[in-house]
């Protein structure tokens, strides 16, 4: 799962959303230094990277790119999956997603100081390119792929999956929409126990 489904599954507090949206920059015991609520979306997070990764369905998916990708075919459908997730929004909410979307990006200003410094820098990127909202559309998608291999500076070749994103669209979708299902009701079973 990429940003926009880690935040999703994140339920309705700011401060959790936050917390998972941030939790890939921080290790270990590191969390214990925030608001509970932010610890609580962090651990969150970890839970769905562990049961995701794991997931029968996801690796289905993966195994599709691993020849060519090896281990950034992970990373590919991460980012793919939430294509789906934007894509279908009104399926998932009532709340439309450029609303949904801006309520998050301005309880980042909000809550500035909590947030990781890597979260801090990342931020004024994201929100001006609209990353959350791009991810509605193949070239969006694209874009972001893009971006992510010129951080590998270019090893990964992960601008090239929107290649297989086309020719398996339908594919990924069917399976992103049956682990989709499972994976809310796993988020929300773990929120309760956080």
């Amino acid at each position: 799962m990429n940003f926009l489904a880690h935040i999703y599954l994140s339920g309705e507090n700011d401060l959790i959303k936050i917390g998972n949206f941030m939790a890939d920059g921080i290790r270990g015991k590191q969390f214990e230094h925030f608001p509970e609520d932010v610890q609580k979306g962090i651990l969150l997070h970890r839970f769905i990277d562990t049961y995701t990764d794991s997931h029968d369905i996801f690796r289905q998916s993966t195994k599709r790119l691993h020849d060519k990708y090896h281990h950034y075919a992970g990373v590919i459908v991460d980012i793919l999956y939430d294509h789906y997730l934007a894509k279908n929004w009104t399926k998932y909410s009532d709340e439309k997603l450029e609303s949904f979307i801006n309520r998050f990006y301005r309880s980042l200003h909000e809550n500035y100081e909590i947030l990781t410094e890597k979260t801090q820098d990342l931020m004024p990127y994201m929100i001006q390119r609209n990353w959350l909202l791009s991810y509605q559309t193949v070239d969006g998608i694209h874009n972001i792929l893009t971006q992510m291999d010129r951080r590998s500076k270019n090893t990964s070749k992960m601008q090239f999956a929107s290649e297989e994103l086309k020719e398996f669209y339908a594919e990924f979708e069917e399976e992103f929409t049956l682990f989709f299902e499972d994976m809310q009701q796993q988020a929300k079973q773990k929120l309760l126990t956080l």
